[in-house]
Order: C-alpha cells, then sequence, then structure tokens
C-alpha cells in the first residue's frame, strides 16, 4: 500500500476494486486519492472519484445504493450521470461523461493512460502520473494545482 494512504481510505479504495472487479469497461481512480496512490501529497481526502462507463454507471445503480446527488459545490464539473455511494466509510463518487469548465468552456475528462496500483490484494487503477498532473493542472482549483505539485 503507498504510504501516504490511511486505512480508510484504503479500505473504501478496496471496495471499490472489489466492486468493479465485474465492471465491462476500464474505470479510473482520479482526483485526491490517485494523487496518494501515485505517492503524492493530496491533503485531505474527502471522498473517492471514479471515472467509469456509462454502461458500467448503469450497472452499479442496479447493484449498489447509489444516490444521483452531486455536490453543488463542484460546479466546474459536470457528468453525463452521476452516482454517490454513501456506504463506505467515504463517499465514493461513480461518474461518466465528466467534463470540466475551462475559460467558460466545457471539457471532457478521458484518460487515456491506466496504471495499477496494488492496495493489498486489490488493484486499484488511475491515470499514469504525468496525465494526472495535466488533468489536476486543467482542474484550475487551488487545490488541484497544489496536488499536482506534489506528484512533480
Amino acid at each position: 500500500m503507498p504510504a501516504r494512504i490511511d486505512r480508510d481510505v484504503s479500505a473504501v479504495l478496496r471496495r471499490v476494486a472489489r466492486v468493479l472487479e465485474a465492471a465491462d469497461d476500464p474505470w479510473w481512480v482520479i482526483g485526491s486519492a490517485a494523487v496518494a496512490l501515485h505517492g503524492g501529497s493530496p491533503g485531505a481526502i474527502g471522498d473517492i472519484d471514479v471515472i467509469v462507463s456509462r454502461r458500467d454507471l448503469d450497472w452499479l445503480y442496479e447493484e449498489l445504493p447509489l444516490t444521483a446527488t452531486p455536490d453543488e459545490t463542484k460546479d466546474v464539473f459536470l457528468s453525463e450521470r452521476f452516482g454517490r455511494w454513501s456506504e463506505p466509510a467515504l463517499d465514493v463518487e461513480f461518474m461518466t461523461g465528466l467534463k470540466v469548465r475551462v475559460g467558460g468552456e466545457w471539457s471532457a475528462v478521458e484518460p487515456r493512460s491506466r496504471k495499477a496500483i496494488r492496495i493489498g490484494k486489490a488493484q486499484v487503477f488511475v491515470p499514469e502520473r504525468a496525465e494526472l498532473i495535466a488533468m489536476l493542472q486543467r482542474f484550475g482549483r487551488e487545490k488541484d494545482v497544489r496536488r499536482a505539485a506534489t506528484l512533480m
């Protein structure tokens, strides 16, 4: 397990990995948890952000008690479909068709690379370090830029 991952985050990531073993399509953990998995300093990890395909999110709605309640304070982000899983110690936010607002325009967030990181027996997928840095910088929020800097 990467040194910067606390027990609660690690336990939630293992649960996510177990659930998504049955996913049909690639998926990625992004945001603060991905920074921690790469060995960076994310600051507080308030939730786990996971990009999945539309097909897999539809399936997750059948398998888990998800709610379609995105965080309204994250107004720079927009998802085609969103599902919040609140059962684990930290909320897990599954999203498909994620977009970020950059300079007044919406732009798709579509990871291209995929790195597997082991947490115990679980395998969690994140974008490669360089792609994650670029993604966080594109998000443009102060906390994301700070997180990206810890990966350089």
